[in-house]
């Protein structure tokens, strides 16, 4: 006869396993429910971990819930690499926020300014400065500044990391997909669905679609810079991370679409931006054009806790652009919030109830 798990976990991206692998190494049961490890945004995603160069105008809690698991993430990049005895693709070089043309740099230092009232460590650059940090900047860029505690993380090493460290702590993975919450057994069961916790939850989550580029350099080198690059380039936002395998992810778009196609027009203008930016990459392969479905809420801000008229349900979705950075924070605060019953303060601004009625649910 089957034990029944303690706890029950839908979906197994980077945040619903990481929940699994804390709660496993607690000692209690978990099984994680999901067709697909892995393949959802957190696939597509380009793995900043970014609590300065995503900071935004209004979205002070957010900001600081992405500072706060920031902080975690050296310890919990280093406890994750001995427990799955892999590489997660950890990058502490830091981020640098530039501007091409005299208009991008306006707004750039119109961020910056906001985020350093903030205290946030962001400090600009002359230009001399920031191309001897990156001398693979393109001589048009105007100027920029530099976020040392910006960090990088690559995703796809990082989901089979999880996976590893979960099932060695005793996790068990069913490969079935839940359409209802009245499917799954368990004495607590957590939705982590992404997109898919719309339908079980009826909580507004949304999708936003975002193209992402991979590129790779010639004869399979390292890139010709290493520090993640974020900016603006004639108006376009756009990001460059590199890789020590000679990949280089280029993003993204922000669509209010649900479709996961690629389309010639973003192709087209992430690559114009990345090459203004960085011009070697005009000589790097093309390897991949990919999309996928960020789960996005009204207020741009992850819903973790208990879901209102439904004990013994807790989510941890919609965190939009930020699954990756929040991963560490969001695991710790659920998990602590199973085994204690006690909600961490750092949870009250992001609870279901924010949402001013009580949803309904499958």
């Amino acid at each position: 006869m089957l034990t029944r798990p303690d706890v029950a976990i839908v979906g197994a991206g980077p945040v619903g396993l990481a929940i699994a692998w804390r709660c496993a190494s607690r000692g209690l049961r978990v099984t994680v429910h999901d067709p697909a490890p892995g393949s959802g945004a957190s696939h597509v995603a380009a793995g900043m971990l970014s609590p300065v160069a995503e900071a935004y105008f209004g979205e002070h809690e957010l900001t600081g819930l992405l500072a706060e698991s920031a902080a975690r993430w050296p310890r919990f990049a280093a406890d994750l690499t001995d427990a799955a005895g892999a590489d997660i693709g950890y990058r502490a070089d830091g981020t640098l926020v530039v501007g091409l043309t005299a208009d991008d740099l306006a707004e750039a230092r119109r961020l910056w300014s906001y985020q350093q009232g903030l205290g946030l460590p962001i400090t600009p650059l002359r230009p001399s400065e920031l191309r001897d940090r990156e001398p693979a900047l393109a001589p048009r860029v105007r100027g920029g500044a530099v976020a040392p505690g910006d960090h990088q993380v690559d995703p796809r090493r990082l989901v089979p990391a999880l996976r590893a460290a979960a099932e060695r702590a005793g996790a068990v993975l069913r490969p079935d997909r839940v359409g209802a919450l009245s499917e799954v057994d368990a004495g607590l069961t957590v939705v982590a669905a992404g997109c898919g916790a719309a339908a079980l939850t009826g909580l507004p989550v949304r999708p936003v679609k975002g193209q992402v580029l991979r590129l790779r350099a010639p004869g399979r080198g390292a890139p010709g810079f290493r520090h993640v690059i974020r900016g603006y380039a004639d108006g376009e936002s756009i990001y460059l991370v590199p890789r020590d395998s000679g990949e280089v992810v280029v993003g993204a778009t922000v669509e209010e679409r649900a479709d996961t196609e690629v389309t010639a027009g973003a192709v087209l203008r992430l690559l114009r931006a990345a090459v203004d930016l960085v011009p070697e990459l005009a000589e790097y392969d093309l390897v991949e054009a990919i999309a996928g479905l960020r789960p996005g809420t009204p207020d741009n801000a992850p819903i973790i806790g208990p879901l209102p008229g439904r004990p013994g349900v807790l989510v941890a979705t919609g965190h939009h652009r930020h699954g990756i950075v929040l991963t560490p924070v969001t695991a710790d605060l659920v998990t602590e919030l199973i085994v204690t019953g006690e909600p961490d303060p750092l949870l009250a601004p992001f609870t279901p109830v924010r949402f001013g009625k009580e949803p309904t649910w499958n």
